[in-house]
């Protein structure tokens, strides 16, 4: 191929152009590096450990995947892939790693086996020890590394003696170390265990996945392949039994007990110099969770704080709870219409700020991800800032309009920002607020330039951007329609960086009017705004992007008279409930890997909205797709729907596609399906990722060739 590529080819090579760009940032304490991952380029997948050093300025490399295998192509064990997917990891390389607390000493693995890097002296090493490893985590001291392999937490020396087993699975179905399918998917949990702050034991978490069900996963393109065995939590089935235990070096083992009848779910462990250990645990309706301190000694756990929600439902927080350095609690809560800091229960920020995280807790400040909260005077669509807040209140780190990240050590902070009109995201390392270095980015620069509009629309004041073909004029008359939300809890797809629309705005270049809206249920604004959705999903999502369609009709060129949506995994469940119950208002739908039957999705997540299937089948039944009622609510004028779905997705798995595509075909309703063999929920695949695209598009010209009649 000569000349430019298409967007749809770059988009898919450098995987939605996050290839060259830097991420995974850790400060060492006293401010003498900055350790990261990134890739050589834009298109290489794979990617090395670098260390900036803030003394000279320079960048160098500590691990490359390339030097270390010797060229040989990286494998991964099935436990390594299923984390991956967990994490929504498509690359390659070095795709995480874990320090001591002096940032001396970085654990990682390549295909499975255990590497060391001595920051300083820019040395790495193999440590022979029994694989796949997974998880390798150093001591605070960096005299040990400990790392889960073959279901048991073990432990080895840095100079690689010594290796052994603290704990080990007694059967098939166990694991030591590692975080279970829900704590991974939904809890934002992807550890096992943590070091104590002396380096001398560590609390490990023991997960029995016995009681859970088993699904087969098969890959009909290869029969000859045997379906793979995935433990899964269905809503309303058994959820995997969670302990956990503190492993002494010496070989000692107390367990820590707290009333897991009451609250079976382990949602966050803290472990820091500022304190005993931290526990968060779950009912399993979520409306009450406990903040409990361990006691090492004994096991026996203490309650610290007790929180409900009896009407909705506490939602789970990053970074949080947490000690400060000199022993004071830090978490965030919803307190009278707003979500706040609180720092030894008193709220720390007001109803002018939405927290989002709690990026670092340190001795005078807390830093924090916050937003325009509902006291906001002119509240900034899409855009979320770093904020230093303490007893005197919060001051805002980032500047410039856009979304911004942090990673904060000593005096260092990493601030990472991008920006509606431009592409990437810039990363700077502020030393006490004053720049000392930036953080390039070898990431590809787009073939088109993003040009979101960023608007409240219609009563609700729905956050929404809108995007018009590039070179479009008044005076060119009316476009057909295409929604692109994603549209459920926890996702924004409205935020102010080009970066977030560039796939919305390609679809705009091919002559649509694309509208991005987050409705209720979204992170936005307040606590009232997201819970909104409980036992609704199929209502509330809905009808606010019905109410923002409509609501901008009146101020961009929107032909009404042909509108489509498209939506992957939760947005995917919206555009197929978009054309089976709003055909009057939607006339096409393209749903990928959609959620049909919330029956079959997992625990933590579905039950957080919609309660016990067995408690409240009726509310099952009106979010769902595929039961009769669901049906029977669908309109009857028939709407052109493309269903797309990887047969190899163990999140969303395939059968939702196909009791969908075979209750549609039962009601005699015509529609399109494509299965995509061996693809996950996240079509990482170069080729799939492209023609998707293509194919998209193709499917809506076919379907909006001309104003449907009715």
């Amino acid at each position: 191929m000569t000349g430019q590529l298409s967007f749809p080819r770059q988009y898919a090579r450098t995987q939605r152009y996050s290839l060259g760009a830097p991420r995974s940032f850790t400060v060492a304490p006293d401010g003498s590096r900055v350790v990261f991952l990134r890739s050589r380029s834009g298109t290489d997948r794979s990617h090395v450990l670098w260390v900036l050093d803030l003394d000279d300025g320079r960048t160098r490399p500590a691990a490359d995947p390339d030097v270390l295998l010797g060229g040989a192509r990286e494998e991964l064990s099935a436990e390594e892939r299923a984390r991956r997917e967990r994490t929504r990891e498509g690359s390659a390389g070095v795709v995480g790693y874990a320090v001591d607390a002096a940032c001396e000493l970085a654990a990682f693995t390549l295909s499975g086996r255990l590497f060391v890097a001595e920051l300083p002296g820019g040395t790495t090493a193999e440590l022979p020890v029994p694989g796949p490893v997974a998880d390798p985590r150093p001591a605070p001291d960096g005299r040990h590394v400990a790392y889960v392999a073959d279901g048991a937490l073990r432990v080895v020396a840095a100079d690689g003696t010594g290796d052994r087993a603290l704990a080990e699975p007694e059967g098939a179905g166990v694991t030591w170390g590692l975080a279970e399918f829900a704590a991974a998917e939904e809890m934002d949990r992807h550890r096992g265990f943590w070091w104590s702050p002396g380096s001398d034991a560590l609390l490990a978490a023991h997960v029995d996945n016995r009681p859970v069900r088993r699904w087969w996963i098969a890959d009909p393109a290869n029969p000859a392949s045997a379906p793979a065995e995935v433990s899964y939590p269905a809503a309303g089935t058994p959820n995997a039994e969670v302990t956990l235990a503190l492993l002494g070096l010496d070989g000692s083992r107390t367990d820590v007990e707290w009333d897991r009848a009451r609250y079976p779910y382990l949602a966050r462990v803290h472990w820091s110099a500022g304190g005993p250990p931290l526990l968060l645990v779950q009912a399993r309706d979520q409306r009450t969770q406990v903040c409990l301190e361990v006691n090492t000694a004994t096991g026996a756990t203490r309650a610290l704080r007790t929180e409900a929600d009896p009407a909705n439902w506490l939602e789970l927080f990053p970074g949080v709870p947490a000690w400060t350095p000199d022993g004071r609690l830090v978490r965030v809560a919803d307190q009278d219409g707003a979500r706040v800091l609180v720092v030894d229960d008193r709220a720390l920020t007001g109803p002018e700020l939405f927290v989002h995280a709690v990026l670092d807790a340190g001795a005078d400040d807390v830093l924090v991800s916050a937003s325009a909260g509902p006291a906001a005077a002119d509240p900034e669509t899409g855009e979320s800032h770093v904020y230093r807040v303490n007893e005197q209140g919060a001051e805002r780190i980032s500047r410039e309009p856009g979304r911004h990240s942090a990673v904060r050590g000593g005096d260092v902070t990493v601030l990472a920002s991008a920006a509606p009109g431009r592409a990437g995201t810039e990363t700077v390392v502020l030393r006490d607020g004053k720049h000392v270095a930036t953080v390039a980015s070898l990431a590809e620069t787009p073939v088109l330039t993003a040009r979101p509009r960023f608007v409240r629309a219609g009563g609700r004041r729905i956050p929404a951007a809108v995007l018009l073909p590039a070179g479009y004029r008044d005076g060119d008359g009316p476009l057909p329609v295409l929604m692109d939300p994603y549209g459920g809890p926890h996702g924004a797809r409205v935020v102010a960086a080009q970066q977030a629309h560039l796939t919305s705005q390609w679809f705009a270049d091919q002559g649509f009017a694309v509208i991005v809206a987050d409705g209720r249920g979204t992170p936005h604004t307040s606590p009232e705004w997201v819970k909104a959705i409980r036992e609704d999903f199929a209502g509330a999502t809905l009808d606010d992007q019905v109410e923002a369609l409509h609501a901008l009709a009146g101020e961009y060129p929107l032909d009404l008279g042909r509108v489509a949506i498209r939506g992957w995994s939760y947005g995917g469940y919206l555009a197929a409930l978009a054309v089976l119950r709003r055909p009057d208002v939607f006339h096409a739908g393209i749903a990928g890997a959609p959620v049909t039957d919330w029956r079959l999705y997992d625990t933590h997540y579905t039950e957080r909205y919609l309660g016990l299937p067995d408690e409240r089948p009726d509310v099952y039944d009106r979010n769902s797709l595929v039961t009769e009622r669901g049906l029977a609510e669908a309109a009857d004028r028939h709407r052109p729907l493309m269903v797309i779905h990887g047969l190899a997705d163990d999140n969303v798995v395939a059968a939702h596609t196909l009791r969908l595509s075979s209750a549609l075909l039962a009601a005699g309703r015509p529609h399109e399906v494509l299965p995509l063999s061996g693809v996950t929920h996240m079509t990482p695949q170069e080729q799939v990722a492209e023609n998707l695209l293509l194919l998209q598009v193709d499917f809506l010209r076919r379907s909006l060739v001309k104003a449907p009649t009715g």
